[in-house]
């Protein structure tokens, strides 16, 4: 693709290039949200699930090798998978995710209890994430 420009000559974009750029971003990208999963796994207002399927959907347009490297995780591979193939998580998963929310949150509330508006997002966050995780769809079994 030539694009052409009187004022500056010819400004040459390769279709290749914009090709290699968006890959390298998007995988950038994918390992900023594998990242913010693992700090999800310390810190009790971030969700580390949803942040991995994020990673596992910018991986799948830019790097398979990666794409199969969260797949098959130890840890998180067979939920993704789940995920990947019908959209829906377990209702083991479901549980442990509401009992995570249910247990760190109040933690977090004592640690903020001095300030109320901190106490606020957090219980917006926690009401978000709790109506979010209702949501998902289970397993047929």
């Amino acid at each position: 693709m030539v694009w052409l420009n009187s004022r500056f000559g010819a400004i040459i974009m390769f279709d290749a290039l914009q090709k290699n750029m968006q890959q390298k971003l998007l995988i950038l990208l994918g390992w900023f949200f594998v990242l913010l999963s693992a700090i999800g796994l310390l810190l009790p207002i971030l969700p580390t699930t949803p942040f991995l399927i994020l990673a596992l959907a910018l991986f799948a347009k830019s790097s398979p090798r990666f794409h199969a490297m969260l797949l098959n995780n130890h840890w998180f591979g067979t939920i993704l998978k789940q995920w990947k193939e019908n959209k829906t998580v377990t209702r083991s998963i479901k549980v442990r995710a509401v009992l995570l929310v249910l247990v760190s949150f109040p933690v977090s509330l004592f640690l903020v209890r001095e300030y109320w508006g901190l106490q606020a997002m957090l219980i917006t966050i926690a009401s978000i994430l709790l109506f979010f995780i209702w949501r998902l769809k289970e397993e047929e079994v």
